[in-house]
């Protein structure tokens, strides 16, 4: 395997490959940005939502056949080397960062400024930048890459500035969807390797870094969970050859499995086969595993390890007051016959607060039929179908064959309305098992949406507009009861995933649907040569909204800065590991 380390410095203005950097915008249209910057991801619109499970189905049907990790075995197998001028390094991590543009800048300015004042602490800008997994969302088109996570980068560091900050990128679950082949394209290629201005450094899906004073940063790929291919096994068992019970590993992971293993107790088995057969022989010490996945923060300490999830980089924010207090890593129940043995691990701290969490939780009235419009539409157009069928069965209730023949539509719609309310209280796409907490709370949604429709009903054919001559009824239904239903409908909703919540069912979806852009991290980690690792954990409580083009027009300054400055914190004091 061959070292690479890369101290050359880049004249200002001038990408590393020896171009000019991009020309500055004079405005935020998208022309002049060269992206279009957009808007949070509606996550319970009904195609997405469709598209998502589909997308989930195919990659957990074919995964295999679009695993592109083997054929990385003919990529180069460098290990990478990283340290700052001083001995020591800054290294940033963020992770779920490419979606709606005011969060996704938000993080992205922070991290390329020259130095951030917080709390007191100094923290330059990092001469290495770890993205941890869910680069783009929702699919992983080149497209949505382009506008919503490389269009952001670039306007927040335009050009390399002279100490040439290195990007590395663990692939997530979403940039999975198309096989890696748009992530591969971005972070891993052979010419043109810029990201921004960010030099790209890895040369497969996965990667290590030797760092300052024995420390070392070990990415990995399994595939949205599913294992650790041969061709990375090998690669990393060259790569333990260099570490020495002196050496001190930080793994960078796609998904933070310890926590899913409460819920899916196979779920850390991929994690935990790779220290116990890769890294434990030699001796070294995992001191700390740093995941995105899940969109908060969250720390949990054990005995001599540190495990962290800082999913904070631009996607809605997910709870943190549903975290379960105290974990088994790996869990007891595992059925892997040569696990490691289990140590408990407490959580220490978590952004935001759970008193805060709650709040959110409660914002899903006022939220969700405005950030996802096509599910209220939705909701009003299956009301109206409904309203139809049963007004059509009361008013033929004396005639017998009538009786039958509205009855057919009015039991299908019934059914469709219980069952897939019955599914969306566990979606195909969902991981962990369905429990029967799930059925009955998701089949008593659907009963409380089909009294809603018969209430709905009995409301409508107390008013005129049924006795008009038919198609007017249709059109009157469609104009005028579809937007009320539909309101009323979501509201019907929010209320159910509040209360299932509070059950451990459709936590996500509660959140998901609120597209919360606020609360959002990242984390900046300060190894000094004497192999002290500082962790500090920083929090923006509100992202910027309004933005103006930046009259610092050097060529590494970032295009926009916000109207009204951006204030991170400490989440919580920092963390020291020795």
């Amino acid at each position: 395997m061959s070292d690479e380390r890369d101290d050359h410095q880049t004249p200002a203005g001038e990408q590393p490959d020896g171009e000019r950097a991009p020309r500055r915008p004079r405005s935020t249209d998208p022309l002049e940005l060269g992206f279009t910057p957009r808007k949070p991801v509606p996550w319970l619109a009904p195609f997405l939502l469709i598209s998502t499970g589909i997308r989930t189905l195919l990659a957990i049907l074919f995964g295999a056949y679009l695993d592109k990790r083997e054929l990385q075995n003919a990529f180069g197998d460098g290990i990478f080397s990283q340290a700052g001028p001083d001995g020591g390094l800054w290294l940033d991590y963020v992770a779920d960062l490419g979606d709606g543009f005011h969060a996704t800048y938000s993080v992205a300015y922070l991290l390329a400024q020259p130095e951030l004042t917080v709390d007191g602490h100094r923290l330059p800008r990092a001469q290495t930048l770890v993205m941890g997994g869910d680069q783009v969302y929702p699919s992983a088109a080149y497209a949505e890459y382009e506008n919503r996570c490389k269009g952001p980068y670039q306007a927040a560091l335009p050009a390399a500035p002279p100490d040439r900050p290195t990007l590395f990128a663990v692939p997530g679950n979403h940039d999975w969807y198309d096989g890696l082949t748009a992530f591969l394209r971005l972070f891993v290629r052979s010419r043109d390797r810029n990201f921004a201005g960010w030099r790209t450094g890895q040369s497969r899906s996965y990667f290590a870094v030797e760092l300052p004073a024995g420390w070392w940063l070990l990415g990995v790929d399994d595939q949205s969970g599913s294992y650790l291919d041969d061709p990375q096994l090998a690669y990393f068992d060259e790569v333990a050859r260099r570490l020495t019970p002196e050496s001190k590993v930080i793994i960078a992971a796609p998904s933070p499995t310890w926590v899913k293993a409460a819920d899916d107790p196979m779920a850390y088995d991929s994690i935990d086969y790779f220290i116990r057969t890769i890294i434990d022989p030699t001796g070294a010490q995992v001191r700390l595993l740093l995941s995105g996945d899940l969109h908060h923060y969250a720390r949990y300490a054990g005995p001599g390890r540190q495990l962290i999830t800082c999913g904070g980089g631009g996607a809605y924010l997910y709870p943190t007051h549903k975290l379960p207090e105290r974990i088994e890593v790996p869990p007891r129940d595992t059925l892997a016959r040569r696990a490691s043995r289990t140590q408990p691990y407490d959580l220490v701290a978590r952004y935001p607060d759970a008193a805060r969490s709650r709040r959110y939780g409660w914002g899903i009235f006022a939220r969700l039929p405005f950030r996802n419009p096509g599910f209220t539409t939705l909701l009003g157009t299956l009301h109206t179908l409904l309203m139809l069928a049963m007004a059509g069965a009361a008013a033929n209730w004396a005639d017998s064959t009538n009786q039958r023949l509205f009855s057919v539509p009015l039991v299908l719609m019934v059914l469709v309305t219980v069952v897939a309310a019955a599914l969306f209280a566990k979606p195909p796409s969902a991981s962990g098992k369905r429990h029967v907490r799930h059925w009955i709370l998701g089949v008593s949604h659907g009963v409380a949406q089909v009294a809603l429709a018969a209430g709905g009903t009995w409301v409508w054919l107390a008013l005129p507009f049924y006795d008009w001559p038919w198609p007017l009824p249709a059109v009157a239904a469609a104009v005028l009861y579809g937007p009320v239903i539909g309101l009323v409908a979501s509201q019907l909703v929010a209320a159910y995933l509040l209360v299932a919540s509070a059950f451990g069912v459709n936590v996500n979806e509660l959140f998901a649907g609120q597209g919360i852009e606020d609360s959002k991290s990242f984390l900046r980690l300060r190894i000094d040569p004497d192999g002290t690792l500082t962790v500090y954990s920083l929090g923006v409580d509100r992202v910027a909204r309004d933005w103006q083009v930046n009259p610092d027009d050097s060529p590494s300054a970032s295009w926009l800065t916000p109207k009204t400055p951006l204030t991170p914190q400490l989440t919580e004091p920092p963390i020291v590991l020795h």
